[in-house]
């Protein structure tokens, strides 16, 4: 019964040495061991096999048998299987192919998906996962590692990360068109202390930047805030005529263009906050990832929009 489990690669280099070069002595010469060890490998091979897979060549050399053509066939479909093997765990190990996940915060949605289309075509055979969520969601899956990178507008104390500034992150005041505050030029921030204000919910970078700049403006005054679900919520409440919201520049855009939004004029507007790169600073990036990290950094902001 022939014992496939007990052949090594070994033992089949010398069956490939012998039929290649047409005796134990040429074969032990390319393969740099002794013609007893050759011997010795391929009589262990025979044994595993349980056949004569040598026999006695023309000038006194040596050729395989048919059982021993058949066990060639084989030696070298593992040999190539190997070599494409090594292929494939070197391009892993050189960052050409991989799995790269990529957290966003939500209000990067806005030009995320562009980025990643971006890094898809750079790195064709690097699978780049987008991953949007809340700033907490996000925070939890860099604990979890979950996410290999992140994009968010204020590094997580916990855990603890390794921070590259991308570029700006502007915050603006906004407003339906024919709004009070639209017509007044800079606005008075009594009269932003006495609108509604639109924002999103606790634990947000956006509520956080607005609580931290209402508390600036009023001195401890308290404002009217409407909580509402996301950013884009925040705009059609503003359309409607709600009230007026603090938000990412980034995320209104389209809408400041088409004039169905406004920008106010305000005291210490735009706030000037900055997108980071971040990522554990416990677990070393995967070569993908270290591509990836490359890339987005040295775009310098440029998929940012303008």
């Amino acid at each position: 019964m022939p014992k496939p489990e007990a052949v090594t690669l070994k033992q089949l280099r010398a069956l490939q040495a012998v039929a290649e070069h047409g005796s134990l002595t040429a074969a032990a010469e390319a393969i740099r061991l002794t013609p007893p060890a050759v011997h010795s490998q391929l009589r262990q091979l025979e044994s595993s096999f349980n056949a004569r897979l040598l026999e006695r060549g023309p000038q006194g050399g040596a050729r395989l048998t048919r059982q021993g053509e058949a066990v060639l066939v084989g030696a070298r479909a593992i040999e190539t299987a190997l070599e494409a093997c090594a292929d494939h765990v070197r391009a892993i190990n050189e960052g050409m192919e991989g799995m790269v996940t990529l957290g966003v915060v939500a209000t990067a949605r806005y030009f995320a998906p562009r980025l990643v289309a971006e890094l898809q075509r750079a790195f064709s055979t690097v699978d780049v996962i987008l991953r949007v969520g809340s700033r907490d969601e996000i925070v939890n899956a860099l604990a979890s590692a979950s996410v290999d990178l992140a994009i968010m507008g204020r590094p997580p104390r916990h855990p603890e990360v390794q921070a590259t500034v991308l570029g700006p992150h502007p915050y603006i005041l906004i407003a339906r068109p024919g709004h009070p505050l639209a017509a007044q030029g800079r606005v008075a921030p009594e009269a932003i202390m006495s609108q509604p204000v639109v924002t999103r919910e606790e634990g947000s970078g956006t509520r956080i930047l607005l609580e931290r700049y209402l508390e600036r403006l009023g001195r401890g005054r308290p404002a009217r805030v409407i909580e509402v679900d996301g950013d884009e919520t925040m705009k059609q409440a503003v359309m409607a005529g709600l009230g007026i919201a603090l938000i990412s520049r980034h995320t209104v855009i389209e809408e400041l263009r088409a004039h169905r939004l406004v920008e106010l004029e305000a005291e210490a507007l735009p706030l000037v906050r900055q997108w980071f790169l971040v990522h554990r600073a416990d677990t070393a990036l995967s070569a993908a990832g270290r591509r990836v990290h490359g890339h987005i950094v040295g775009r310098q902001g440029g998929f940012l929009p303008k």
